[in-house]
């Protein structure tokens, strides 16, 4: 498995793990979908560099 293939495996996991819809996490506000979208822009920015490849 490439390192690609695990960090968008990742980034769909803490997708899901954001999304408000349990109690315990309403409250939480928009501290992780802004941490995702640092994540991603991460990962979109070593793609484009060519760090990783998917």
């Amino acid at each position: 498995m490439s390192v690609g293939t695990i960090l968008l495996l990742l980034l769909a996991v803490l997708l899901v793990g954001a999304l408000p819809t349990w109690s315990h996490s309403a409250g939480w506000g928009y501290l992780p979908s802004g941490g995702i979208a640092v994540v991603a822009a991460i990962i979109v920015a070593l793609v484009m560099t060519g760090q990783i490849t998917i």
